[in-house]
């Protein structure tokens, strides 16, 4: 007959942290968030051989993780797992465009031709955020270097839409410009001495190549938990499926990806079993991550084939409709904490520490402090990430309020079956995510530092300055609908909309 859990599964919404003794030196600037992101043999003395400074990831999404959120969560300390759900050579060239960024050289997202009117212009402002606009020959970001328009060159109340950009940029001859080979002390020397924002850095072509802005200057040193790699280039990840990882992965890591993992709503399978074997036998220096998983069995599947950190969650995330579609799943904190003494108990056994993920169910950022506490490592986020300035998705106003668009990989905008369907000829003719919004919120270095700050003070309040002395500290209750309503603001008329959901 079949097997009953006996007790109901639980989100991470049922339980709060109960404070613990706080020394003098718990304090938030004593926080430590660095963790493993991959296996290593702890017993041994091993190093863990890829490690983050915070302990959050972006998730494998169309809507979520492309080279500029893997730049800006990396520069905050975190990676960002490029979605696989494109070609191989767009995937590649993605991770291959993070790989080449140097801190301070911006490549141009914004680039227009000078032959647009300013009505393209502003559509295309409005679209990325930027009001800084490289106008090369062709419109791409390593074009001819024509000229450069900005929101102080003109105005739309005074002119017509329909005038071209030529009339308005400030053409190349009457720019400051740099050659490639450029130091970015010498490129922030020049704009300082010259007294502009922006400074093209260009090939003997005159091709674009990247531009170094005023404000990057001071930006660099808010960024103290930067993820580098030996090179000193950015930390990047990769999402990858079970069907064409043996001609995907070569192309990832030959473009320079740190780490993979494999993109599936459901870990516990042959598939994945194949593939972790044939990937660490062809490569076997490669980084590659598995799931998703809920249970102790699930866990450690996985672990005996070969799997370097492993993702906890089957429909918790706020676009999976997995559950109502196909009733598979569990409550999030009931399977991170599982899932979290099966890590444990495979460590004990073994002298193996394997890194846990928990994917999914995050709606409050103390929810990411809760994972921690019972056991995660580290926390896959997809929403969180695509409210931000960064995120690849088209910035809206809806209903009078600015939002982002937000879809699920099981979705048919997304149509990434690869991810859902249990292989044979008829393919998934459901869906297993939405095509949604979410209410924007800003840039991720402001958004990431105010998370990480609660996270800190709520560790603080535990008694804990590390995420593994915050899992031996942690004292978590299980919390009645009655006590989640109290701990609201209640009986009151709230003057501000502020306080509640991110």
């Amino acid at each position: 007959m079949a097997y009953y859990f006996e007790e109901p599964s639980h989100t991470f919404g049922e339980y709060l942290l109960v404070p613990g003794y706080s020394s003098a030196e718990c304090i938030p600037s004593n926080v430590k968030l660095t963790t493993p992101v991959v296996k290593y043999n702890k017993k041994a003395g091993e190093k863990c051989p890829l490690t983050m400074n915070i302990p959050m990831v972006s998730a494998v999404m169309q809507s979520v993780s492309n080279d500029t959120l893997a730049v800006a969560l990396a520069k905050e300390g975190g990676i960002s797992f490029i979605y696989g759900s494109q070609t191989i050579e767009q995937q590649a060239a993605m991770i291959a465009r993070v790989k080449a960024y140097k801190a301070g050289f911006v490549t141009s997202d914004t680039n227009i031709r000078s032959d647009a009117t300013l009505a393209d212009l502003q559509a295309l402002v409005e679209k990325t955020g930027h009001s800084t606009v490289a106008v090369t020959s062709d419109g791409t970001e390593n074009g001819k270097l024509e000229g450069i328009i900005t929101d102080r060159d003109y105005r739309l109340d005074k002119t017509s839409p329909t005038e071209t950009v030529a009339k308005y940029m400030t053409p190349l001859a009457k720019l400051i410009k740099a050659e490639e080979g450029i130091t970015l002390d010498q490129a922030n020397d020049l704009i300082w001495e010259n007294k502009i924002n922006q400074l093209p850095i260009l090939d003997k072509e005159g091709r674009l190549l990247y531009l170094v802005f005023r404000k990057d200057a001071a930006s660099h040193e808010e960024h103290p938990n930067e993820l580098l790699d030996s090179q000193k280039r950015y930390i990047v990840g990769a999402g990858i499926n079970t069907r064409d990882y043996m001609e995907r992965v070569p192309a990832l890591l030959e473009a320079g990806a740190d780490v993979l993992c494999l993109d599936s709503s459901e870990g516990f399978s042959e598939w994945q079993k194949r593939a972790l074997h044939d990937i660490h036998a062809k490569w076997p220096n490669a980084k590659v991550g598995a799931g998703n998983v809920v249970d102790r069995e699930g866990f450690n599947f996985l672990a005996e084939n070969g799997a370097d950190f492993i993702k906890i969650g089957i429909g918790g995330g706020s676009i999976c409709i997995t559950r109502e579609q196909k009733g598979i799943g569990r409550g999030q904190a009931t399977a991170t904490i599982e899932v979290a003494k099966a890590r444990d108990e495979w460590y004990e056994k073994t002298g193996v520490y394997i890194p846990i993920c928990s994917d999914g169910g995050i709606v409050h950022d103390y929810h990411i402090t809760l994972a921690l506490a019972m056991g995660s490592d580290f926390v896959m986020l997809g929403r969180y990430f695509a409210r931000f300035d960064e995120s690849p998705t088209n910035k809206l106003m809806v209903n009078g309020s600015y939002v982002k668009e937000y879809w699920g990989e099981g979705s048919n905008r997304a149509r990434n079956w690869q991810r859902y369907d249990l292989g044979g000829a008829k393919k998934m003719a459901f869906e297993e995510g939405v095509d949604s919004y979410v209410p924007y919120a800003g840039s991720l270095h402001d958004n990431v530092n105010m998370t990480l700050s609660k996270v800190s003070h709520t560790m603080c309040n535990c008694g804990a300055l590390t995420i593994p002395e915050l899992q031996e500290k942690a004292k978590i209750t299980l919390v009645s609908s009655a006590s989640i309503s109290e701990g609201s603001a209640h009986d009151v008329i709230v003057r501000s909309a502020s306080i509640g959901a991110q």
